[in-house]
């Protein structure tokens, strides 16, 4: 059965579950199936995740301030939940599909989400936040658009098309997790996916990714959903001019080839300006020990021959390529003069102003508790508890399920790694520095849920708050994701302007399983509907609260 999406324009003020519809703004709804069936990104046949009989899964294709309401059918053998990475759900942590914040979906039950788009644009994908459940799919792309009266920078394409790329494995995610469980990595990944794809050059059956009309400019929006390596994408004969990442229009710099780290989205335009025939898109990983690369088919309509064998060349390695790749960080710019999704131009808003009152410095650790591997932060190695963080938080009962700042805002000395929730208190409305720093081989990538933060300098070393005068305090991208490079460190700043529990963890799923994530908890104490919308009727609930009175709403 194939469900197609309905748009419902409100015409009265109706609250949906834990957000509040606004007259005006539509309402795009939507019905998954979650189902196994096999899919073949390597050509390998495995069991996949689909949604709706799809991977990737169907694209949420709305405009800014647009109200999504999902409803989701569990018809797996496992509990799972749906994050939507990057989506800030204002107000409303109760919908963002994270452990810490909602009860997940059982296996044979449904679950609506209802959240709203609000004042945000951009490019972001959604995925499933339970065990290791995107090793095997429940992935799609979340595409907001700007309203007609917002101008974007640039003329509006012939078309746009979303790349969902990255590392793969042919273990299944029961597999994967089993292997985590037991103890031990899940090693090296097998191959590097595109929109469920792989191809090598020459191979006669490929089927094109999409198509361009000679002359005309298309819009690319590509998203590293792997669990582990950064991709470098590229395509033969063409540049491609960087305009937005993650919400946040860009100065429009154009590169032939661009690192995208895991997590990460961003889109380009591409100008179809080649003789008419068959071009490679080519994704290959960056700082690999055992490289992998694809290859997929972009074809001009009435184009005449295939793809020339001869690929783009990848950006250096080692030391040489992370400077590489740090110098390509340090050329993405915010677009001062440009609007978002408000009127006003981006460059209105002066974060280099404001002042600094909290540091955190994380430091990520790879350690072992009872001979077995764990990831952690600043000491803390965080595991999910049966009752979700929020629930806990809002009924009065965190005591009995977490204890707050276990994890130190500076890292601490020795070794020793504790492994429990890990929640930090955030105070509401503070303008807070966070310090990423990286004293392992391998790259790292952050997310954190429910804000956008400004990405003000990578630097190789340690951090030390002289650094503070190599920051961007101009015209950083904005943004919800940070690569740290091998012996490294990165330095964010943003505002706790958004009242939850939202998550920071590690893009590297298995890092993230095992480890190394937190949740910041971010109350205002005033209990008011102006910050932060109530529990609602249709919430699920489960752990210690689930017999428990519900708490007085917030006025």
């Amino acid at each position: 059965m194939v469900f197609n999406t309905k748009m419902i324009f409100a015409v009265f003020f109706l609250c949906f579950s834990a957000t509040c519809v606004i007259a005006g703004d539509p309402t795009l709804e939507h019905e998954w199936k979650i189902t196994y069936g096999t899919i073949a990104p390597l050509g390998v046949p495995q069991q996949g995740i689909l949604i709706n009989g799809q991977f990737p899964g169907p694209a949420i294709n709305c405009t800014s301030n647009n109200n999504i309401v999902v409803n989701v059918f569990n018809q797996l053998d496992e509990l799972i939940l749906l994050t939507w990475a990057g989506v800030q759900q204002r107000k409303n942590s109760w919908q963002d599909g994270t452990p810490g914040a909602m009860c997940p979906i059982l296996p044979g039950k449904n679950y609506t989400y209802r959240f709203q788009v609000k004042d945000q644009i951009g490019t972001y994908f959604y995925f499933p936040s339970t065990a290791l459940h995107r090793a095997s799919g429940g992935i799609g792309m979340i595409k907001i658009h700007n309203r007609n009266l917002i101008p974007i920078p640039f003329d509006k394409p012939a078309d746009e098309y979303a790349i969902l790329l990255g590392d793969w494995y042919n273990k299944g995610h029961k597999s994967l997790k089993n292997i985590l469980d037991s103890g031990r990595s899940i090693g090296r990944p097998d191959g590097i996916q595109i929109n469920g794809q792989s191809n090598k050059v020459g191979d006669a059956n490929a089927k094109p990714l999409f198509t361009f009309e000679a002359g005309k400019t298309y819009r690319l929006r590509v998203c590293n959903v792997g669990l582990r390596l950064s991709v470098n994408f590229r395509i033969q004969g063409h540049t491609m001019k960087v305009v937005e990442m993650e919400g946040s229009h860009t100065v429009q710099n154009v590169y032939d080839s661009l690192d995208l780290h895991v997590g990460q989205c961003m889109s380009v335009l591409v100008t179809a300006d080649q003789t008419p025939k068959d071009y490679y898109f080519v994704a290959s990983s960056r700082f690999a020990q055992h490289p992998h690369s694809t290859v997929a088919v972009i074809r001009y309509v009435n184009g005449n021959g295939p793809a020339s064998p001869e690929l783009p060349p990848p950006p250096p390695e080692n030391t040489k390529g992370i400077a590489w790749s740090i110098s390509q960080f340090r050329s993405f710019r915010w677009n001062l003069t440009s609007n978002a999704a408000r009127p006003n131009p981006q460059g209105s808003y002066k974060y280099g102003k404001i002042n600094i009152t909290r540091t955190i410095k994380l430091v990520n650790t790879r350690s072992s508790s009872n001979g077995k591997l764990r990831f952690g932060i600043n000491g803390v190695s965080h595991v999910d508890a049966e009752t979700p963080l929020k629930l806990a938080e809002y009924y009065g009962v965190a005591d009995k399920v977490f204890t707050y700042n276990l994890m130190k805002d500076e890292p601490q000395e020795g070794n020793k790694v504790e492994v429990a929730p890990n929640v930090v208190n955030g105070t509401y409305r503070n303008f807070v520095e966070i310090i990423f720093e990286n004293h392992e081989k391998t790259i790292q990538t952050w997310h954190l849920d429910g804000f956008s933060f400004f990405a003000v300098a990578i630097e190789p070393g340690k951090w030390s708050p002289e650094k503070r005068k190599n920051y961007n305090l101009l015209d950083a991208v904005s943004r919800c994701t940070i690569q740290v490079y091998p012996n490294s460190w990165a330095a964010v700043m943003t505002t706790l302007d958004n009242a939850g529990m939202w998550n920071l963890r590690s893009e590297m799923r298995e890092r993230a399983y095992l480890g190394q994530q937190l949740y910041l908890s971010v109350v205002s104490e005033a209990r008011s509907l102006r910050d932060e919308y109530s529990l609602s009727e249709t919430q699920q609930l489960c752990g210690i609260v689930e017999s428990l009175p519900k708490p007085a709403p917030y006025t």
